[in-house]
């Protein structure tokens, strides 16, 4: 029986998880609950707090390539329950991720949450979608810096979500800087108490 998750767990992966003992562990997962190939309320609020991600394309001979797109939070967009976009910007012109989804359009989308030690793996197929200003609009943000210049399109085959095993902690200027305030407001509120002690003798 075809399963979503068989869109990562090829026969040579099911070989290798036979082989190293996971099989049947991956195997009762796949039965009980697989991986999801539409977007939940939970994958939609995730994706709305990431201001990036990698992109993974491959050219028609199998050579891979990872491009990090970055953005105003919420720049990849669920347009509808099978489908994400983002605006493309002008970058180095090297086009490599164009050129390969010009030949190969299987395509993969990894994003991480640091703060939150999460990461969440989309496959799927993407294209590129070149003379649509309606649609540019609608995933353009107008914060952004750059020059939007065409769309790309991802077909979600199947999504999952990895355990927080081994990643490493990392915040954004902003959590930063909302714990400094946070931090800075209490050392204002101890500071006043303290001169109210000392206005009183004490201390």
């Amino acid at each position: 029986m075809k399963r979503v998750s068989d869109v990562a767990f090829s026969d040579a992966v099911k070989a290798e998880q036979a082989r190293r003992g996971s099989r049947t562990g991956y195997a009762r997962m796949a039965e009980k609950q697989d991986w999801r190939d539409r977007v939940t309320p939970d994958l939609a609020a995730f994706l709305a707090e990431r201001d990036s991600f990698y992109l993974a394309t491959a050219s028609a001979a199998g050579q891979p390539y990872i491009q990090h797109r970055g953005g105003p939070k919420g720049f990849l967009k669920v347009l509808d329950d099978k489908t994400l976009g983002f605006a493309d910007f002008g970058g180095n012109k090297q086009y490599i991720t164009l050129g390969n989804l010009s030949e190969n359009d299987q395509a993969h989308i990894f994003l991480m949450d640091y703060a939150g030690r999460q990461r969440v793996k989309l496959w799927g197929r993407a294209r590129v979608v070149e003379d649509d200003p309606d649609l540019l609009g609608r995933l353009a943000d107008p914060g952004a810096d750059g020059r939007p210049e065409r769309v790309i399109l991802f077909s979600i085959a199947a999504w999952d979500i990895n355990c927080p095993q081994h990643i490493t902690p990392r915040y954004s200027e902003d959590l930063i800087a909302l714990a400094v305030d946070k931090l800075r407001q209490r050392i204002a509120e101890l500071e006043t108490e303290v001169a109210r002690l000392r206005d009183r003798g004490i201390g």
